[in-house]
């Protein structure tokens, strides 16, 4: 039995029903959010009597950035964010309280439940695309983007496996 709560259920979560929330708001209009991914560095090192073999050990984790992507609409909420870190009355101007910021992810089922959470910290914009590269030739959707640092994320527990009909 693969779900404890579904029984019944077999097939894994799609990845395109999801949402963002941050300062306690969700971010409307989200359309894609990059991996979650962590990688530990290695630390190679040898017993004095072993010469023959490198022994290996975690060292320091890194997280990588978040790539966060939406149609570009009146919504102000990521050019807002990334002014936090970029202003241009100078450096003095850049706002040390409130460029940090905690963001959620959640993973939606098929009915629109929460199935899985993951909290973002401390995540700060390093990269803002307010609008894309225009072509009258074209027959796209403007998406701007933002890159979030973050400075680690774990799995919220308290969201447990929602109950399905």
């Amino acid at each position: 039995m693969q779900f404890t709560a579904n029984s019944h259920r077999f097939d894994p979560y799609k990845n395109f029903k999801f949402r963002i929330k941050w300062d306690g708001r969700y971010v409307a209009g989200v359309s894609k959010i990059s991996a979650l991914k962590r990688s530990t560095e290695l630390v190679n090192h040898r017993e004095g009597g072993d010469v023959s073999s490198d022994r290996i050990s975690p060292g320091r984790s890194k997280f990588e950035p978040v790539t966060i992507e939406r149609g570009v609409t009146h919504d102000p909420e990521f050019e807002a964010w990334s002014n936090l870190v970029h202003s241009t009355d100078g450096d003095a101007a850049m706002s040390l309280k409130d460029f940090r910021k905690d963001v959620i992810v959640e993973l939606l089922n098929l009915q629109g439940n929460v199935a899985k959470a993951y909290k973002l910290y401390r995540c700060w914009v390093s990269e803002y695309q307010a609008m894309p590269e225009l072509d009258a030739n074209a027959n796209a959707i403007a998406i701007e983007m933002m890159v979030l640092q973050c400075e680690g994320w774990e799995r919220d527990e308290s969201v447990t496996e929602p109950t399905e009909s």
